[in-house]
């Protein structure tokens, strides 16, 4: 079964997208049509823009999704879907990749999360570190252990967790880690504590405009970040999305079920392989590529 994969917040370049707006009609209508919806041209940040002007969380997911999606709408019969996935924001590209959700509503919702989240972020000063080389369920427990929030927030793969959290208890965490045998505990350069009870006013924001989005049963199931499994059932694809903000992104066991239900192949659509790699490391025998598309 084909399964495709679609990236989260940290895959984004300078000049992303742009020989898609160059040499595909399609392709500029909806760059174009995007330019139009966020009030402002994306396409100039994203073509010829700064590393710093796409970090702004606020751009960098419209600009993340819309090359994952344009890229899948434009690639046409190329394009067929037994089952997908998105990490995190991903999974907002995936649903309408899969025809749940419309092209504008997407975007919509992308641009009301992403303004949501920037806002969370600025409300309490939080961040997030990459842990590397410990077993989850150590990760989890030193976690526990510490006072402050912190939290397991990105299931990457084994031996790699992402956690999240206030600054001084991923501080204090890392030095727990540490002495446990993580090869690494980096604290990352982000705006503040995703996938965390810390993104609580997010949630409470978002939640009201995904209620009030229409979406469709997508035509494959989509396997969730929150419990890792498949839905069709536009009820609780809301539910799922709206939970995703505070609960952790479940990549590894997501990978781990698309493969026990049949995945035989795993394409990223959008900028960079992460995913790739990421694959890669839950089955180093999965078939894995890049969705590209001959304008």
């Amino acid at each position: 079964m084909k399964a495709y994969i679609f990236p989260g917040q940290g895959a984004q370049f300078v000049g992303m997208g742009k020989t898609l707006y160059d040499t595909n009609d399609v392709a500029r209508q909806l760059f174009e049509q995007a330019n139009n919806l966020l009030g402002f041209r994306i396409t100039d940040l994203m073509f010829n823009g700064t590393d710093e002007d796409l970090k702004q969380t606020n751009v960098t997911q419209p600009a993340i999704f819309l090359h994952s999606v344009i890229l899948a709408k434009v690639a046409g019969e190329n394009f067929k879907p037994e089952m997908v996935a998105g990490h995190s924001l991903g999974e907002f590209s995936a649903l309408v990749s899969a025809g749940a959700l419309s092209f504008e509503d997407g975007l919509k919702l992308v641009a009301a999360r992403a303004n949501a989240m920037q806002k969370a972020c600025e409300l309490q000063p939080s961040t997030m570190a990459a842990v590397l080389g410990l077993d989850d369920f150590t990760v989890e427990d030193i976690c526990q252990r510490v006072s402050d929030v912190v939290v397991p927030a990105n299931y990457n793969c084994p031996g790699q967790l992402v956690i999240s959290g206030t600054i001084a208890g991923i501080e204090k965490a890392c030095e727990l880690l540490k002495e446990a045998g993580a090869k690494r505990a980096l604290v990352l350069n982000v705006g503040g504590a995703f996938h965390s009870p810390l993104m609580e006013s997010a949630r409470v924001e978002l939640e009201l405009a995904i209620v009030n989005t229409d979406i469709q049963e997508p035509v494959c199931p989509i396997y969730q970040n929150i419990d890792a499994r498949p839905y069709t059932d536009a009820t609780l694809i809301k539910q799922n999305l709206i939970a995703q903000l505070t609960g952790p992104v479940r990549w590894t066991q997501t990978i781990t079920l698309m493969l026990k239900d049949g995945a035989t192949s795993f394409t990223e659509v959008g900028p960079g392989n992460v995913l790739q790699g990421l694959v890669k490391k839950v089955d180093r025998n999965a078939a894995t590529a890049s969705l590209t598309v001959n304008a």
